[in-house]
């Protein structure tokens, strides 16, 4: 799981950054995507350094 340093705003979801050996990479989610997961949109943008994400798994989890 990586530490997302980002969130930005897209037309049909969020697409969130995060560093992984020095290269930015990202993913992006959809809004149906991010209910399903139980997220709330509103605060991935504004706190995305308080979400982590599984690439492998296409999942965002909140950090404890």
């Amino acid at each position: 799981m990586q530490d997302i340093m980002a969130s930005k705003k897209m037309e049909n979801g969020i697409v969130v950054f995060w560093s992984e050996r020095g290269e930015k990479k990202n993913e992006s989610f959809n809004y149906g995507e991010l209910v399903d997961m139980k997220i709330n949109a509103l605060d991935l943008l504004e706190r995305p350094k308080s979400y982590k994400v599984d690439t492998a798994a296409h999942r965002l989890i909140v950090k404890k």
